[in-house]
């Protein structure tokens, strides 16, 4: 019979032994976990001129349904679309804030691989402007995939006694503007009274330019504007009835880096026609040099897609490239025609030089715009 002899006992491991025993399965352990992330979760290859297999998240700094959120969706489907390998997307709304939130939280996280875009508007690039102190973002450390500008034309009900641009100044009682906020999109129209001289007193706080124009109709306020795509529905019919009277339109900046007639109202005088037809001269060149660069940001480049600095630039440039080829087909422009307003995309391969100089504004600008909103509108930028 073979005797069972017990083992003796093994002494227990040292400390050292037993650290490095634990050391070497936790690095086992976080190397599987890395390795298992990635095969879970990959890096995005946006780099070989295909987007197959992706999935662009888009940051929509708005309410779902709105205006930047429909032109947002539209633009940002068709571009997928198109882009090799055709992405999938996600739109993200995050509208705390009036914009500045989400973009905060853009700039904070967003992924520099070509697979996460930002949405601009004048809500998020007028604070930015102003320098407020809840804007997180920098736009000169973002770069421009495509742009769309809109314009707008300001008009008065002849019930308060307007039938022409001199009924503008030297009034017996001012005529009341509705607006949203002072340091919205409606900063521009305000310029554009100041620029005048416009006997115009404002009252704030409407949810948008519908209700703003329902007032007018209802002789709550005098005069208004509305952007291209709204003019038509909204205004029209009012000019066409005789109870409203189209003013001026902001006009457009073109490459020279002069205010110009909208092409979409080309019958209608820009503020500086109106200004020039008011006095006999030019207006002051320091006032329409604010007036121009508040223009460009909130109008010629109204709405922009945006990605990350340390973007890959050939994912940039596939993604450029590629809304510069869907914004001169013919069948993109037909379909686009109402959610553009008239406007073109703009995806040139000098964008970002463009966008870039607009966006850098000169501090005599910005303190213009802080004056005014100080002593007009009693506003003030901590």
């Amino acid at each position: 019979m073979t005797q069972h002899v017990p083992e003796p006992d093994r002494p227990a491991p040292s400390p050292r032994v037993a650290a490095s025993v634990v050391a070497g399965f936790t690095a086992l352990a976080v190397g599987v976990s890395l390795v298992g992330g990635g095969l879970l979760n990959p890096a995005a290859s946006t780099t070989d001129g295909d987007y197959a297999g992706e999935t662009v998240e888009m940051m929509i700094p708005l309410a779902e349904g709105g205006g930047t959120d429909t032109w947002a969706r539209f633009v940002a489907t068709e571009l997928t679309h198109e882009v090799p390998g055709s992405p999938g997307l996600a739109p993200v709304n995050d509208d705390g804030g009036e914009g500045i939130l989400g973009t905060n939280h853009f700039m904070s996280s967003a992924r520099a691989d070509g697979t996460e875009v930002l949405v601009s508007t004048a809500s998020t690039v007028v604070p930015y402007l102003l320098g407020m102190p809840s804007v997180r973002y920098d736009f000169s450390d973002l770069r421009p995939i495509l742009a769309n500008g809109t314009g707008a034309v300001v008009y008065a009900r002849t019930g308060a006694g307007v039938r022409g641009v001199k009924d503008l100044v030297d009034r017996d009682k001012p005529l009341v503007f509705g607006g949203i906020a002072a340091t919205s999109l409606d900063l521009t129209t305000l310029l554009a009274f100041d620029l005048l001289g416009a006997d115009v007193k404002a009252t704030f706080g409407f949810e948008g330019r519908g209700p703003v124009n329902l007032a007018l109709q209802r002789g709550e306020v005098d005069i208004d504007y509305q952007t291209t795509s709204s003019y038509g529905p909204a205004v029209q019919p009012l000019v066409d009835d005789g109870t409203a009277v189209p003013l001026f339109s902001l006009g457009q900046v073109d490459e020279d880096n002069a205010v110009v007639r909208d092409p979409n109202f080309p019958d209608v005088p820009t503020v500086v026609e109106v200004y020039e037809e008011l006095n006999g001269i030019r207006p002051d060149a320091d006032a329409l040099a604010t007036y121009t660069a508040i223009l460009a940001l909130t109008y010629t480049y109204q709405k922009a897609l945006w990605v990350p600095e340390d973007t890959p630039d050939e994912a940039l440039e596939l993604l450029r490239s590629t809304a510069e080829e869907m914004g001169a087909d013919p069948a993109f422009q037909t379909s686009a025609a109402e959610v553009l307003g008239g406007y073109p995309i703009d995806a040139s391969t000098d964008l970002a030089e463009r966008i870039g100089d607009a966006y850098r504004v000169d501090d005599d600008v910005r303190e213009d715009v802080l004056d005014l909103l100080a002593s007009d509108y009693d506003i003030t930028i901590d």
